[in-house]
């Protein structure tokens, strides 16, 4: 990708797990500097794995979203700052009504840089006391990433009216935009 200075742009991968994948592409897809969120598998021993392979949570993996974001608009640390607040750090593996380890809070690096920042905002948040209870997301090297089946990618976009994006994803969307309002794409 070039810029109109004709120099190549530089574009970072960031890779989260905190739930329901649906959820976190549906808030990604709003920030200001991400230019793609795609729903998929990590972590997991399958290769391959289907949704229905990893829905009994023996697989391994969780479900986790890729963002290909601008380091120039939005920061990692930025990225970072939303996933933290639009689920709950603090349960293991689980979100709400969704229990399993596909369901975990799980950071996946893909530098050496993302680790620190990773690390550097758990102690921040945990020195700052932002939870009553203490944060357990993962902190790992990025896994192979398997991209989920078409229909996942930009459900809460095309089925706004289904049940569990009315009643689940909506609300965190909503929150990212009320907190992080002046990073919302217009």
């Amino acid at each position: 990708m070039t810029d109109t200075s004709g120099k190549t742009a530089v574009r970072e991968v960031a890779t989260l797990g905190g739930g329901c994948f649906w959820c976190l592409e549906a808030v990604f897809d709003g920030l200001v500097g991400v230019e793609s969120v795609e729903s998929g598998y990590c972590g997991g021993h399958l290769a391959n794995p289907t949704y229905e392979d990893i829905c009994g949570g023996d697989t391994g993996h969780a479900e986790v979203v890729r963002i290909t974001f601008d380091p120039a608009v939005v920061s990692y640390t930025d990225l970072l700052d939303v996933f933290f607040v639009i689920h709950d750090p603090t349960t293991l593996n689980a979100q709400g009504n969704d229990i399993g380890t596909q369901y975990r809070s799980v950071i996946y690096f893909h530098s050496p840089e993302q680790k620190a920042v990773a690390e550097a905002t758990i102690k921040c948040l945990t020195d700052a006391r932002e939870y009553s209870c203490p944060i357990v997301t993962e902190i790992t090297t990025a896994p192979h990433f398997y991209a989920a089946e078409p229909y996942h990618q930009e459900y809460y976009e095309n089925n706004p009216r289904q049940p569990y994006c009315q009643f689940v994803v909506a609300p965190k969307v909503a929150k990212f935009r009320q907190k992080f309002a002046t990073r919302v794409k217009k």
